[in-house]
């Protein structure tokens, strides 16, 4: 909820700065993400495996975490530079998503571990692309098939 509210701030933060909503603000959008994470929202949807879902839906806590402390940053920027228009509010998203960025390289040399993954927001990753389904081909089954899946050794309901 609270990724929400902040990204709320941020969207009516630009508003009041001559934003205009839709491309511009998914290229600001993006030079955050940039700054912060290397990576562009696409660039990080592929990396999840995502198609059309919410990418916010698919993060971890820290993913959302370093994402809202660059919009946060963003937004103090732009209060701080009282920057007007698409160029400044540009400067301003760097600026942000740079500091959260510095902030996240310094959480990964800490921990030692990867902000970033292609896990989604309860830790599973997206499954391997089987044979089958790389080469399209599907086999029939019978209805009953999926009874005898059911009744097998292998179900850890048994």
């Amino acid at each position: 909820m609270q990724t929400i509210a902040i990204r709320g701030q941020l969207t009516d933060e630009r508003k009041s700065r001559g934003g205009q909503e839709g491309q511009e603000y998914a290229i600001l959008t993006a030079e955050i993400s940039k700054a912060t994470f290397g990576i562009t929202p696409s660039e990080y949807m592929k990396h999840k495996s995502l198609k059309r879902e919410n990418l916010r839906d698919h993060m971890t806590n820290l993913e959302l975490i370093f994402t809202m402390l660059g919009e946060e940053q963003t937004k103090q920027e732009a209060v701080k530079d009282d920057a007007q228009g698409f160029v400044e509010n540009k400067n301003a998203a760097v600026k942000g998503g740079s500091a959260a960025g510095d902030a996240l390289n310094a959480f990964e040399r800490r921990t030692g571990s990867k902000v970033v993954t292609s896990g989604n927001f309860n830790g599973k990753s997206p499954p391997p692309k089987s044979r089958s389904e790389s080469s399209k081909k599907k086999t029939k089954r019978n209805r009953d098939d999926s009874f005898l899946d059911f009744i097998t050794p292998k179900n850890p309901y048994l």
